[in-house]
């Protein structure tokens, strides 16, 4: 079942809300400082395009986390490098100095258990999908079964029988038949 074009967007959107609020409070968790609107909506722009080309059907749990951790990992880059920071040295060599375990372990942490949690909407959305098109494919034929037994039922109009052991009426001419073929008729005053 493939999705179609709004689906996709609706998918894609909740997708992306929820990832950009997971990097921005465990940015601010972590201690960063509040991230620029400019940063925002690029990394907003660039995890719904991505979500939107995935979202053409159902994923399985592991594809979602595994998206998930991508957009966290590329979310995590964005703020740090694009947020503004004040520049003490203590504050700027720990963040600068790369991924600490703790970091990792709260990003893979986070992305796992929501990604979960966001592959079992996706699984309850499909799920009613389905049931909602199965109802519509019953009801449709149901509707088509009473239509074909109407059919039946409609006095269906007589063919006219003819009789070939009578002979065509031969010379009769109709009333307001307009005979024009053959040459013209002579008249005779």
């Amino acid at each position: 079942m493939r999705a179609a074009l709004p689906l996709r967007l609706a998918r894609s959107a909740a997708f992306t809300v929820v990832c950009v609020l997971l990097a921005v409070g465990a940015h601010g968790f972590a201690g960063g400082a509040a991230p620029t609107l400019p940063a925002l909506l690029v990394g907003g722009a660039v995890v719904m395009t991505t979500a939107t080309a995935m979202a053409g059907r159902e994923r399985s749990p592991w594809v979602v986390i595994g998206l998930l951790l991508s957009a966290q990992a590329f979310l995590h880059e964005l703020l740090a490098s694009l947020s503004p920071s004040v520049e003490t040295t203590a504050v700027a060599h720990s963040h600068r100095l790369g991924v600490g375990a703790g970091m990792l372990t709260a990003h893979v942490t986070a992305a796992v258990v929501t990604g979960w949690w966001l592959s079992r909407g996706e699984a309850a959305l499909w799920s009613i999908l389905r049931r909602i098109g199965t109802g519509a494919i019953r009801w449709l034929r149901a509707v088509l079964a009473v239509f074909h037994l109407f059919a039946r039922l409609r006095p269906r109009p007589r063919l006219a029988s003819y009789d070939l052991d009578r002979e065509p009426r031969r010379g009769a001419v109709l009333r307001h038949a307009v005979i024009r073929r053959g040459p013209p008729v002579l008249v005779f005053l």
